[in-house]
């Protein structure tokens, strides 16, 4: 019933950008905290950013603090990843999640690959 679909990946190189959105279905996103995890082959998921509720407070990973930015249109349903200064280690599939007190949503991931 509930759907995140993750949208705006691609091939860049290195140092340019990608804007990555995350539209929710059946699901007001005002009352999730929203995340962006990335997951790398062979590696772990691991958090990129995430963005609380009302108050749209943000953390960040260490190794992507400056260069990516999220936020949300609660109005569109919809969470947004800026990412910036792309670097080849960024290479993997970009997750969006949503949680609250006893759920946590997933999309099916979008896939960023950074390379010369």
């Amino acid at each position: 019933q509930v759907q995140l679909v993750e949208s705006g990946g691609g091939l860049v190189q290195p140092g340019e950008s990608l804007r990555l959105s995350c539209v929710a279905s059946s699901l007001t996103l005002s009352n999730y905290a929203m995340s962006w995890y990335r997951q790398a082959p062979g590696k772990e998921r691991e958090l990129v950013a995430s963005i609380a509720r009302v108050e749209s407070s943000t953390n960040y990973a260490d190794f992507v603090k400056g260069r990516f930015t999220i936020s949300r249109d609660n109005a569109k349903n919809t969470v947004f990843l800026q990412m910036n200064s792309l670097k080849p280690e960024d290479t993997a599939v970009y997750y969006c999640s949503a949680r609250r007190v006893w759920v946590t949503y997933w999309g099916q991931g979008t896939q960023v690959t950074v390379s010369s």
